[in-house]
């Protein structure tokens, strides 16, 4: 080993024991991390005569392992994860029973272990090698005449091991197979002796059996025995050891069928797909022959020959079910070799276990253990009730075994943020805090809180600088409130500093009224605050985002909204009040063209890559699921499709719906792709009619490049703006230029927000983003809640510091992650006024729970800080003129995004079914006679049943 990177290293081709272990992707591997950050620390040398033997095509000489895997630990070295395989292996060549050795040799190398020829070379028989050749040139002329191989033990594990596919291609091949194994017989000196029972080790060890579905490869006798028989492979040993006679003689016919067991595979692996899945019976028929033959020799008794005849081979071809650890007690580690897939890019996790690997990462084994109980012990009532979770208002009469928690804990050193815990107590192998797509409710506030003070530093650089008469001279209009505020808020403040002007913003004061009708998402649409003493009051956004005010951030996603729409440079809706502007259609022409070709390179590459199915997952994520707009998105993309098709993905994406066949074809038919123009499309689906026309595209041309799809886009970029140039209808006209504008406007927002770790590719373009509809990820909070405690910097997010590949090999290397300066996405002044804000959640607002929850040794309070968020997920089934029909409550969720501190920061996410929830709560009412229900309990069933409302009515008013 040598420092840095390697200059004389070869790496292994594609022999299957290389593949299987990673030495033959060791080069990519490192490629792919240097890209991530992380550096070569150390790596082997080859000595010049191994380079050169490499350069011939030989084998690295070493002892190779018999037994290798992925082993992850953690900040202090525990074993967080251990895979080997084989996962069953004798150890030294004397554990081996002598039965199983003397078998094996009489059936595969008769001259080995003979101590009358120490210095033999086992790697060729000449009179074995000689007779297979002359056999092959006989077979040239006789294609029917049967070759007998002339490979050794030795070269036969060359072969399974280091030979492409683990075959014998050509006679080239196989006079490496020889070259390699005579030198590896030589590797400890002339004398041979105990190389050759290595080579019987190592054989028995690797040979390959076949694979099961659901398992995988099968290699070794160990394993064999286990998979293929369900043979406990110390119980075999026990019978066939020379030394179990007399009084512990095991029963003959269990030493019987334990040798007739451990001789089938033997002779399986000349042919282990053939024999042990494709032709049982012709391996049971070649077994008691060789019994026969095996007995003939000497190498048997009669009496085992008899019995061994007698028993019954008995192959199993399913998974082998073994008692393990729970999923909740695994999440840590499951995540991290997901993590690792990805780093590596190895497409599954039974490869990367394979891998010859040592991963360290940045958990804290013991922590993590300790969080995992006490999330387990949630689900007991009485430790809930002992730990203050289950009161009046705290989930009194619910079922506790259906809640499940999840808890993730980063913790920032030098300039990465390290993953210190990831535990639920969900026993599935789901990750819900990284794997699934969750509403979390009002933690959508924090996001939408650092977009709005985005815009106010934007609006500082702009207009801080000017005097006070350029300030009056700029004409906004009258919906951009925000350019408004910041100008006025300009001319009248003597201090014009950004920080002064963000916590100016904070006071800025908002309606928390829920009577008014917004117009968002291409209808009228009214929300509610969760507390309703809101209602008649007005608001600081402060206190709306300490307090968790729907109606406030409703009100200001609307001015983030108008001011994309107004302000940003591809925004048309400045010029659209000016009909009588002569450079109106000119404009407008080349506008189109544009703003047309900035939307397709940005759903280009939202797009690029992805399947067709991938496409249209991606598209409906942001689309109300009524028939109309399901209708005119499949006929759109996929119109040569039959109406067959198109009724199977209606249903599937209508669970519950009363469509029959007779709506399904009139759907198809008045929803295809001729019926509407391309702009129509879009205003009918509420998606922009370009990402309609560059999905279909793909899907047509899955390899185009950008340049292709700009010229093949011209005339649509065109239509899709034609609408501009009209002046009929001009109140129809505003409304689609207003929900375009505003599916425009979110496009942006969505920019901002995934610039900061938003994990989707699109936002619901509607104001209830901002109170969470677009849903989120625990873990992304977690991110960006540490780019808030980080003073607006990120850091990567770092779960793996080494990894340490062949360990013990020639091909040994060591990569440690390096540090990097991080990147600025925040100006720090913002990142200050949020991180304020969320401390006073804690002291002030709806986290008041964790108020001096954290004490110094001096017994003051460490500075804690946060957003709650609540979510409701549910599936609503819509009729054919788009009025609700079932409202089916998916999960609902709640979270706690945090900081501790200057260096702690994660998430608490609890979840429970929904349709746990809904039978709880219908059980509740028959077993007290319908009585008194409450009034959030009221909401949730009527949305889920509507036509439960009368009889809930009346026993709500009772």
């Amino acid at each position: 080993m040598g420092p840095g990177s390697s200059t004389s290293i070869r790496f292994p081709g594609a022999g299957p024991h290389d593949r299987r272990l990673g030495y033959a992707y060791l080069r990519d591997f490192s490629d792919r991390l240097g890209a991530n950050g992380y550096n070569m620390e150390a790596q082997a040398r080859f000595s010049p005569r191994l380079l050169a033997l490499t350069g011939w095509g030989i084998s690295p000489i070493y002892h190779e392992k018999s037994q290798a895997g992925l082993r992850i630990l953690d900040r202090d070295d525990r074993v967080v994860f251990a895979k080997c395989h084989p996962e069953r292996i004798y150890e030294t060549f004397d554990s081996i029973p002598g039965l199983v050795v003397r078998t094996l040799i009489f059936i595969e190398n008769r001259e080995l272990l003979d101590s009358r020829y120490p210095h033999r070379n086992p790697a060729v028989e000449w009179d074995r090698f000689a007779k297979a050749s002359f056999d092959m040139a006989l077979h040239v002329v006789q294609k029917n005449r049967k070759v007998v191989g002339g490979s050794t033990l030795a070269t036969q594990l060359e072969k399974f091991k280091h030979s492409p596919g683990g075959r014998t291609s050509s006679p080239r091949e196989k006079l490496r197979q020889m070259t390699s194994a005579a030198l590896r017989v030589y590797l400890d000196g002339e004398e041979s002796l105990k190389a050759q029972r290595r080579i019987i080790l190592d054989y028995i060890n690797s040979i390959p059996l076949a694979a099961i579905p659901g398992y995988g490869e099968v290699q070794g006798l160990g394993d064999g025995l286990w998979e293929w028989y369900r043979a406990d492979f110390d119980s075999v040993n026990s019978c066939l050891h020379d030394n179990a006679r007399g009084d512990n003689d095991p029963d003959p016919a269990a030493r019987a069928l334990a040798y007739k067991q451990v001789l089938s595979l033997f002779l399986a692996h000349r042919r282990p797909s053939f024999y042990l899945v494709e032709n049982q019976s012709a391996l049971r028929s070649r077994t008691d022959d060789y019994i026969l033959f095996l007995a003939s020799a000497g190498v048997i008794s009669d009496q085992m020959r008899d019995a061994a005849l007698k028993a019954e081979l008995r192959l199993h071809q399913s998974v082998s079910i073994q008692p393990g650890t729970s999923f909740s007690e695994r999440k840590a580690a499951n995540a991290l070799r997901a993590h690792l897939s990805a780093l590596l890019g190895v497409p599954d996790l039974y490869d990367l276990d394979r891998l010859d690997l040592t991963v360290k990462t940045t958990l804290d084994y013991h922590t993590q253990n300790e969080v995992v109980k006490v999330l387990q012990q949630l689900g007991d009532l009485e430790y809930a009730r002992a730990a203050g979770l289950v009161g009046d208002r705290l989930l009194g009469g619910g079922d506790l075994s259906r809640v499940v928690y999840s808890f993730t804990l980063y913790e920032r050193l030098g300039n990465a943020n390290l993953l210190r815990v990831q535990a639920d107590s969900l026993d599935q192998p789901l990750n819900i805090n990284e794997g699934v797509k969750l509403e979390l409710g009002s933690s959508a506030k924090l996001r939408t809180l650092i977009t709005y003070l985005e815009i106010v530093a934007e609006l500082h650089e702009r207009y801080a600088g000017l005097s006070q008469g350029q300030l009056r001279s700029i004409h906004v209009s009258d919906s951009d409130r925000l350019s408004q505020w910041a100008i006025s808020y300009l001319l009248t403040a003597s201090d014009k500093s950004l920080m002064t002007m963000l916590e100016a913003a904070m006071q800025r004061r908002y309606s928390a009224s829920p009577a008014e009708i917004f117009f968002t998402g291409g209808g009228e649409h009214t929300f509610v605050n969760f507390d309703r003493k809101y209602d008649s009051q007005v608001m600081s956004v402060r206190d709306g985002f300490l307090n968790s005010v729907n109606l406030v951030f409703i009100r200001l996603m609307r001015d983030i909204v108008r001011y994309c729409m107004f302000q940003l440079p591809s925004s048309t809706a400045s010029i659209l009040g000016n009909e009588e502007d002569p450079e109106r259609q000119v404009y407008l022409s080349r506008f189109a063209d544009r703003e047309g070709r900035i939307f397709l390179s940005r759903f280009y590459r939202k797009y690029k890559g992805k399947s067709p199915e991938e496409a249209m997952d991606i598209l409906l994520q942001g689309v109300r699921p009524i028939p109309s707009r399901l209708a005119t998105v499949f006929r759109s993309i996929a119109p040569e499709v039959d109406i067959q098709q198109f009724a199977v993905f209606m249903r599937s994406q209508l669970p519950g719906s009363t469509l029959d066949d007779a709506d399904m074809s009139e759907l198809y038919e008045k929803y295809s792709k001729s019926a509407f123009n391309l702009n129509d499309r879009g205003y009918i689906a509420r998606i922009h009619p370009l990402e309609l026309w560059i999905v279909e595209y793909l899907r047509d041309h899955p390899g185009a490049s950008l340049t292709e799809v700009m010229e093949a886009g011209t005339d649509q970029r065109q239509e899709v703006y034609v609408w501009l140039f009209k002046t009929r209808w001009k109140h129809a006209q505003d409304i689609r230029i207003r929900t375009l504008l505003e599916i425009e406007a979110f496009q942006e927002i969505h920019a901002a927000w995934k610039r900061l770790g938003y994990p989707f590719d699109s936002l619901v373009p509607s104001y209830a983003t901002a109170i969470g509809s677009s849903a989120d990820r625990p873990a992304s909070l977690a991110e960006l809640v540490g780019i808030i405690l980080n003073d607006g910097v990120r850091y990567p997010t770092l779960r793996i510091q080494q990894l340490h590949f062949a360990e013990k090999t020639p091909y040994e290397t060591i990569l440690r992650y390096e540090e990097s300066a991080g990147e600025r996405v925040l100006p720090s002044e913002i990142a200050t006024v949020v991180r304020s804000a969320l401390s006073g959640v804690v002291e002030e607002g709806t986290a008041q729970r964790m108020r001096g929850a954290f004490l110094r040794s001096d017994k003051s309070s460490i500075a804690v800080g946060g957003k709650t968020g609540t979510g409701d997920n549910r599936r609503d089934t819509y009729g054919r003129r788009g009025i609700l029909i079932k409202s089916e409550v998916i999960n609902r969720t709640a979270t706690f995004v945090f900081f501790i501190g200057d260096r702690f920061f994660g998430t608490i996410t609890v979840y429970v079914d929904g349709t746990a929830l809904i039978n709880s709560l219908l059980l509740s009412m028959v077993s007290v006679g319908c009585g008194y229900v409450e009034k959030d309990e009221f909401d949730l069933l009527v949305r889920h049943w509507p036509t439960l409302k009368p009889l809930l009515w009346l026993k709500t008013r009772k």
